[in-house]
């Protein structure tokens, strides 16, 4: 898409059918998951038994709206407070934060970032009906305010758990290649389309577990 294009994220039918998937889907996810879910709390308690399991952070999602988005806790309890000493070091260009050898995170918390089991609890976001399983991600209140209105479109649709930037290249792609895939992706989106970006991230998920 062209800087200035307004996008049009109206899809009413697509919309109602895919928020059933997203909702089987997650109760699926949920039942299958848990064994793992009791593992990795036990995990983290094992290593901090003060800190809480649970991270919840508020970010931005549909059209604006904010939502208390929840994550197995990968960093020390104090992440938040050391991020702005953290700035000058990051890694991504544009409104976002990352940092390869980030000195907040946990030992736990550095395997289950690189096999991404640190986001398995956004299945309780997907049932709630604040994020789906496909969908750009949801960016933080502060990145939010930084947007200009072209690239607020991409908050037009529901955020995802996973989508086309992250099958794509993820942290090999600019700020505003992120955008722009975004965009695509809502443009474009069908229910094949979101398979074919799950089975994506499932390919590359099992590609971490073991290693790869």
């Amino acid at each position: 898409m062209q800087q200035g294009v307004q996008l049009s994220s109206e899809k009413p039918l697509y919309d109602k059918i895919w928020r059933l998937c997203d909702i089987l889907a997650a109760v699926v996810a949920l039942i299958i998951s848990s064994p793992l879910f009791l593992m990795i709390a036990l995990l983290i308690k094992i290593e901090d038994w003060r800190a809480p399991v649970f991270f919840k952070q508020q970010r931005v999602g549909k059209n604006g709206r904010r939502f208390q988005m929840y994550k197995f806790r990968s960093m020390h309890v104090d992440a938040e407070a050391q991020l702005a000493k953290l700035k000058a070091q990051n890694e991504m260009d544009g409104h976002m934060f990352k940092m390869k050898d980030d000195p907040r995170i946990t030992k736990i918390g550095k395997w289950i970032r690189k096999t991404s089991l640190d986001e398995f609890p956004q299945f309780l976001n997907v049932l709630k009906g604040e994020m789906s399983f496909v969908g750009p991600r949801p960016p933080l209140v502060t990145e939010y305010a930084k947007y200009s209105a072209y690239e607020k479109q991409r908050m037009l649709v529901t955020p995802g758990c996973t989508g086309l930037w992250q099958v794509s290249g993820r942290n090999n792609l600019s700020f505003q290649q992120m955008v722009e895939l975004d965009l695509e992706y809502i443009d474009k989106r069908t229910l094949g389309l979101n398979i074919k970006i799950i089975l994506l991230t499932f390919k590359e998920f099992t590609s971490k577990g073991s290693g790869v």
